[in-house]
């Protein structure tokens, strides 16, 4: 495990390529397109499993910070405070069931965000890999693409609609292929660290780093597929806390504490 923080207001940050809609971004960020990648744990608040609503209802007030300000938001959510596939497959369960199990646990969870944000009066859509056409749309990516220009906040779930690939991988996937400019993984830590900062107080923390660092030194920001496609798309990853409140709102304000991964 690893992860840090830092910034310095000319890290690169504040630069961006041109949205899908060929909208400006607001005055605020230099963003116009962002995906927010969690972990299913995250929804979980203090409790050991499933979820905490409360928790829920403070994340959806920092993605609603942030689609205030007119940036288009994606989401990819993990699974792993319902089921973890790996976790099945490793007591035994064939490893194919137990991803798609998997996948199955982060559409309850998207489900759960889409519900905390539409009590804020924002439209979103909850759009599976897998079809399940009462409770989700299917993934067709222009859909995807015309939801995003309208200002809906897209949460995808069940991953790649694959075994074998994590969430971490689908969200740089599906990051890739709405033209998103950023990855931000909330983490419980500000950044990326050389160590453990929970296990080592005297752990570093990286104001940037690179894709090939990441993998050579094992720094455990996503998994090894998920940074390798991001690195082949010169698709930035901000790691940052998701228990500082405002922390997502103000990385967009050139404020926050983060690392970043970079080419």
């Amino acid at each position: 495990m690893t992860e840090a923080t830092a910034t310095t207001p000319d890290d690169g940050l504040a630069s961006t390529r041109s949205g899908q809609s060929g909208q400006p971004g607001p005055a605020r960020s230099g963003y116009n397109r962002v995906l927010l990648k969690i972990s299913g744990e995250a929804l979980m608040g203090d409790q050991g499993f499933g979820l905490h609503p409360p928790t829920v209802a403070r994340i959806a007030d920092e993605v609603e910070a942030v689609h205030r300000t007119g940036v288009e938001i994606c989401m990819v959510i993990g699974g792993g405070n319902i089921f973890r596939g790996l976790q099945g497959s490793a007591q035994g369960m064939e490893r194919t069931t137990a991803d798609y199990m998997g996948m199955l646990a982060t559409v309850m969870n998207a489900l759960a965000m889409q519900a905390a944000l539409e009590a804020k009066n924002i439209h979103t859509r909850v759009i599976s890999a897998i079809r399940m056409d009462e409770v989700a749309e299917p993934y067709i990516r222009r859909r995807a693409v015309r939801h995003l220009e309208k200002k809906r906040i897209c949460i995808f779930a069940a991953g790649t609609g694959n075994p074998y690939f994590t969430t971490d991988t689908a969200a740089t996937l599906r990051a890739s292929e709405m033209n998103c400019e950023a990855i931000f993984k909330g983490t419980k830590v500000d950044g990326v660290y050389d160590r453990d900062p929970v296990k080592h107080a005297d752990a570093t923390r990286y104001d940037t780093v690179t894709y090939d660092e990441v993998l050579q030194k094992h720094l455990g920001v996503m998994d090894a597929s998920a940074i390798a496609l991001a690195r082949d798309n010169d698709l930035p990853i901000i790691v940052f806390s998701l228990d500082e409140p405002g922390g997502f709102r103000s990385i967009l304000d050139g404020t926050g504490t983060y690392t970043r991964v970079h080419g």
